[in-house]
């Protein structure tokens, strides 16, 4: 096992970041629900308490019993966190007169103190609250306040619990990690030794041990995700692992063929099934996108269950499954943004045991295992594709002459993405097929024909995302060149849209 910071999520959105600023410290770290403390881990060598969308005084606010943690391992409260920690030892937290909102600046503070060791005088950190302590315990003493914050951050005295109200992991702190670093490493002793081939050597041993000769069947997406989690699992088991891949008519151009070759040249034991006849007919007049994300989702489970039977003595589903998943559909506030088709999507009848190797690391991590794993830079660099392929990109009812535009206007962007050194560069991009005509003039004839969108984001996690700015130039060729050769198009917008508001895909 391994040395592990236990975050406690209280509801946050910043939650995922905490965990990432301490991943790329190289120290293991796992977020949990607020209420599933592990009291009996030997590993655990910290506690951070995450900010939370409740004030610590409302009646459905998140609580613990802080004694559970206190004096057994270093604790630190971020935001809603440190206002718990002080109200729930007799502190005052009231609603501030307006939103403490934007950047700071810390003064007034504790150079000496050790989580504040090597941090600049008027270094610029990051409120979000509706509330601030007011008061704290005799026992609690003030190391830092800003222009408007008199308690900013705070230590309880001989303790090692310490509460900040900004927040350290977002990119406006610009000390930030510096001071997860004073706790992580230099309070809780962290060794910072997880690493990306560490992992590797563990999860592999571990797979080793846990699947014995065992056979176990994955189904690939040819992304990122399910393609590094075969990789593993062959290091791991070999040719007792059998990968299925789906092509339900629905990927983009060429898709099916150039994917299988990079799968069969990572020496991959795949066995690929067009199966896109039977996802036509299914799909045939439905408009509606959740219908279509359950006919595609429960035709490919079908299909994969069909593909499985036909190996002896299978024991284990094997998926893609990354730590973003898991904590988005195990979230604490019960609001389920949209499911994860890697989550909780086991058959019953298949009666498999379920193996997701890659379940502890978010996406970056994912990448940089692939690349240790001496993967392609193309494979592991890919963009996100949903898995109902380009069937939430065509607005309205799906048919074979649809998806060949949209197939064929899609790869005109991309590979001008690629031609461009402009693919690194974004994290996902796509073509929307519009269900709207447009008038237009080619030669001296009038037209009525297809509009398309085009759409590429920048993001980090894909929790948010901003439309890319890609050049005026660029979208000039792209545009001129679908219209030119793309047979029923003769319209493309750009959409300057970010999430929030919108979400990255159209359906």
């Amino acid at each position: 096992m391994h040395e592990k910071i236990i975050i406690l999520d209280f509801g946050s959105q910043t939650t995922q970041l905490i965990a990432r600023r301490i991943r790329e410290l190289n120290v293991y770290c796992e977020i949990l629900p607020y209420n599933k403390m592990p009291l009996d881990d030997a590993d655990v060598i910290g506690v951070i308490l995450s900010g939370s969308p409740f004030s610590v005084y409302d009646e459905k606010a998140f609580r613990i019993d802080l004694s559970t943690i206190r004096g057994r391992y270093p604790l630190l409260g971020i935001c809603y966190g440190a206002q718990y920690i002080a109200y729930a030892n007799g502190g005052s937290v009231e609603p501030a007169g307006t939103r403490e909102y934007g950047r700071a600046h810390l003064t007034k503070f504790d150079s000496q103190n050790p989580l504040l060791h090597g941090i600049s005088e008027g270094s610029q950190v990051w409120m979000s609250h509706g509330d601030t302590i007011t008061a704290i315990p005799d026992s609690f003493r003030t190391i830092a306040s800003t222009e408007k914050v008199a308690i900013a951050a705070y230590q309880i005295a001989d303790e090692k619990v310490w509460g900040v109200q900004f927040h350290p992991e977002v990119f406006h702190t610009v000390e930030g990690t510096r001071l997860l670093q004073n706790f992580v490493v230099g309070i809780c002793g962290a060794h910072q030794d997880w690493s990306t081939a560490s992992f590797i050597d563990t999860t592999v041993a571990n797979l080793k041990a846990t699947l014995g000769n065992d056979k176990v069947v994955l189904g690939l997406s040819g992304g990122v995700d399910s393609s590094v989690a075969a990789v593993l699992l062959n290091k791991a088991i070999g040719r007792n692992l059998t990968c299925i891949f789906v092509d339900h008519g629905l990927l983009r151009k060429n898709e099916f063929q150039n994917v299988m070759r990079d799968y069969e040249g990572l020496g991959l034991n795949v066995v690929g099934v067009d199966a896109s006849a039977k996802f036509f007919a299914e799909l045939e007049g439905v408009t509606e996108p959740e219908r279509k994300r359950k006919i595609i989702g429960k035709g490919f489970i079908d299909v994969f269950d069909e593909e499985a039977h036909k190996i002896s003595d299978v024991r284990w589903l094997a998926q893609g499954t990354i730590y973003p998943d898991c904590i988005e559909s195990l979230s604490i506030t019960g609001t389920v943004i949209k499911s994860h088709h890697n989550v909780g999507g086991l058959p019953e009848k298949m009666n498999l045991k379920l193996c997701e190797p890659l379940r502890l690391l978010f996406k970056d991590e994912v990448r940089r295992v692939g690349r240790e794993l001496g993967m392609p830079e193309h494979l592991i660099n890919r963009h996100p594709f949903p898995g109902p392929g380009l069937a939430v990109r065509i607005l309205g009812d799906i048919t074979r002459e649809k998806v060949e535009i949209l197939q064929n206007a899609d790869d005109i962007f991309i590979q001008g993405l690629r031609d461009w050194g402009l693919y690194d560069k974004v994290w996902q991009a796509g073509v929307v097929l519009l269900p709207v005509q447009s008038v237009g003039v080619m030669g001296d004839e009038r037209t009525y024909e297809r509009a398309v969108a085009l759409r590429a984001v920048t993001s980090t996690d894909a929790m948010t995302a901003d439309w890319a700015h890609l050049p005026y130039e660029f979208l000039a060729k792209v545009s001129n060149d679908i219209i030119n050769k793309v047979k029923g198009v003769n319209r493309v917008c750009y959409d300057i849209s970010s999430k929030p508001p919108a979400t990255i895909e159209w359906e």
